[in-house]
């Protein structure tokens, strides 16, 4: 089979593989650095070929409420934002979570906080990864570092959100947004039939009962005991997924004296630097989380193990540290590495401050 090859930006990627993974809708609004997505959507035109439906919707509000209502029909619906969009829409995704609906939310990460800067960024780890909204709920979070992961994490997002009835957010930062590479497009999938969304969906509107059956998807709950007892079996859910969806790469870690670990772009910028240091000796070890929750406390802890310090680095003042320390102890000597405000190290910037911190102490 011919594979259909494209050069384009990781969020024209998104917008592509939702076409193609057969997306009902798409609600969103506009924000730099992730406005590409709603606008390839719209110059795609897919409500003329496959039907999707896609809506500028009047804020990001009215999106993630949009993405609830479709969602609560079982349709395969997902929004897109940055940073303080994503902020915005908190209230809404706390309320899909609790009513046990799929969807895929898209965050192609910004400076801030506040309006911040339209510049890459990674400040929104503990937003996406703690919950950010109220209540005791997870987002299964996954991490691209390259436009061909944009493309591959829409189908991997929706399918997971739809195994275990939960949202997904796909956590980029600007870098990926923007920049440009070679994809290998997915091919078309067709649109479920509404007797396939009922089968698949027993939440839905009309459920399995047919004509004039309702059910009631809501995130409230009066009576205390019943609320503990929801939130329970979310928690049940949760370790479901902890337990089969925690997904990472690692690189030269076989004989790593000490260890990196970064997400999204600066792991590809780690690993240049990793690169050059191996060039003069110094053997440091990459590891890439690929879920940010699911996080791979386990993988990070057995290496952990192994090396004599980690280095984590973000584009952010450390927010993913938190979870590598929670990982391997207070033994183990961890430092971060982190620019903020849009600027993104170099791999000469990243090495320095890994001497720094582990040679030239």
């Amino acid at each position: 089979m011919n594979e259909e090859v494209r050069l384009m930006k990781g969020n024209e990627a998104i917008a592509h593989a939702a076409i193609r993974y057969g997306a009902d809708g798409y609600f969103g609004y506009p924000i730099t650095p992730q406005t590409e997505i709603l606008e390839t959507l719209e110059d795609l035109m897919p409500w003329e070929t496959t039907g999707m439906v896609v809506l500028q919707a009047e804020s990001e509000v009215a999106s993630i409420n949009m993405v609830y209502g479709g969602a609560s029909t079982g349709k395969a619906v997902m929004t897109s934002s940055s940073s303080p969009g994503v902020s915005l829409m908190q209230e809404g995704i706390s309320y899909i979570a609790a009513a046990e609906l799929p969807a895929l939310i898209v965050n192609v990460m910004r400076g801030g906080p506040g309006l911040g800067t339209i510049h890459p960024s990674q400040s929104d780890y503990f937003q996406a990864t703690k919950g950010g909204g109220h209540g005791d709920y997870h987002l299964i979070v996954l991490a691209p570092s390259t436009v061909q992961e944009m493309a591959d994490f829409v189908a991997l997002g929706f399918d997971l959100a739809f195994k275990y009835r939960t949202p997904s957010m796909i956590l980029a930062d600007g870098v990926v947004g923007q920049m440009m590479e070679k994809v290998v497009l997915p091919p078309q999938r067709p649109r479920r039939t509404p007797e396939q969304i009922a089968e698949q969906c027993p939440w839905a509107a009309t459920g399995k009962g047919g004509r004039g059956h309702r059910n009631v998807v809501t995130s409230l709950e009066l009576d205390s005991a019943l609320m503990e007892k929801n939130n329970e079996r979310f928690q049940r859910t949760y370790a479901e997924i902890e337990r089969n969806e925690v997904r990472y790469e690692t690189y030269f870690t076989e004989d790593a004296d000490y260890l990196m670990i970064a997400f999204g772009s600066v792991a590809r910028i780690c690993l240049k630097s990793i690169e050059m240091a191996r060039a003069e000796g110094l053997r440091i070890g990459l590891l890439r989380p690929i879920t940010l929750w699911p996080f791979p406390y386990e993988a990070i802890a057995e290496l952990g193990t192994k090396v004599k310090g980690i280095q984590v680095v973000e584009l952010n003042a450390g927010q993913m540290i938190e979870d590598v320390r929670l990982a391997v102890g207070s033994d183990m000597s961890v430092r971060h590495f982190g620019r903020m405000g849009g600027i993104v190290p170099n791999p000469g910037e990243i090495l320095e401050a890994f001497k720094r911190d582990f040679i030239n102490k």
